[in-house]
């Protein structure tokens, strides 16, 4: 793997053709991903997180799918690749781990088998080396006595061994980057805290690049170095885990963070929750998309759509008064003057 390899997402748009016309899931979503960085995608269901990763590997129904925008990887702009190129990225080059190993992984088919096949398609490898270099990979996965393990069939294993098993295969060929959507669903907590050391150690390890998709801003906090926050396919802010945590400057991420319960808070008060819900991609506002659901609210929100502002160098937020907020010239459900 070279140090030089980064993943460059810009200005990326996804749409889907529907009966109702084009709908747009991913609207300019732009980031970039460095070796040993691990980049953290946060939002609700239905902001877009999920098909901003599919998107990267073009695994969405190309029929029904329209990208565009640039996705570039050792210089090429892989959105233009042939489904051909694109299979020798997918599992080799840039790799994922899915939300639901259980339903990810091939019920009829040891574990052994799937990543086998893996290393084989990729690297060319015979069956001995490949056999050889899979017991290594579930070695480095913490799983216990991996021979045994080969063996077996993913419905004889716990959700925590199968998240383990998913990790092996994504990274049986050594990727640079990896994409996580969700790696940590329906675990325990015990279990949860092992996936997300065992991604560290990986990563610091192989030098990777990953893109952390969750919901889970603890999870975020643990073990990410950068953050993005999305609402209704579009990014609203992004900065380091530190200046985001710190110093939120979206009243999106203002709601996320407030919502998260605290050791040492009342238990008899009730948790703050953002109103409202994310709305259908079949009717996007027509000004901010956040504006129907934030406190701070004008009529200026409703009819135009802020753009990206940066706050310092690596703090960026999508809002026309995260200053006035910021600095209490603008509260809760009063009317700010259009400028």
């Amino acid at each position: 793997m070279k140090d030089s390899v980064t993943l460059k997402v810009n200005n990326l748009k996804t749409g889907f053709q529907t009966e109702k016309g084009l709908v747009t899931a991913v609207n300019g979503v732009s980031f970039t991903i460095n070796p040993g960085q691990t980049l953290g995608l946060v939002g609700e269901s239905g902001s877009g997180k999920s098909v901003t990763a599919q998107s990267i590997l073009r695994l969405l129904d190309e029929n029904q799918t329209k990208y565009s925008g640039e996705v570039t990887f050792n210089a090429d702009n892989i959105l233009n690749f042939s489904e051909r190129q694109m299979r020798k990225i997918r599992g080799n080059n840039i790799s994922m781990i899915f939300q639901d190993s259980m339903s990810s992984l091939n019920p009829v088919y040891t574990v052994g088998d799937q990543i086998i096949e893996v290393i084989r398609l990729h690297q060319k490898a015979s069956k001995k080396e490949a056999y050889k270099k899979a017991i290594k990979i579930l070695e480095k996965t913490g799983i216990p006595d991996p021979e045994k393990r080969m063996n077996a069939y993913p419905h004889q294993l716990s959700g925590g061994l199968c998240q383990r098993i998913m990790i092996a295969i994504a990274l049986s060929c050594n990727p640079d980057f990896l994409i996580a959507d969700e790696p940590t669903t329906a675990l325990d907590v015990t279990i949860q805290m092992q996936i997300l050391d065992l991604m560290e150690d990986l990563r610091n390890e192989f030098n990777m690049g990953i893109l952390l998709i969750t919901h889970d801003l603890g999870v975020v906090a643990e073990v990410c170095t950068h953050v993005i926050v999305m609402y209704l396919g579009e990014i609203v802010e992004e900065g380091p885990v530190e200046k985001i945590f710190n110093k939120p400057l979206h009243p999106y991420t203002k709601g996320l963070l407030e919502s998260i319960p605290q050791i040492d808070g009342d238990r008899k008060q009730m948790l703050p929750t953002i109103k409202g819900r994310v709305p259908s991609l079949h009717d996007v506002p027509r000004g901010c998309n956040f504006a129907a659901r934030c406190p701070f609210s004008t009529s200026k929100c409703e009819t135009e759509n802020p753009v990206i502002e940066t706050e310092d160098d690596s703090h960026k937020v999508r809002c026309f008064y995260y200053k006035d907020i910021l600095e209490g010239r603008i509260t809760n459900d009063s009317e700010q003057p259009a400028r």
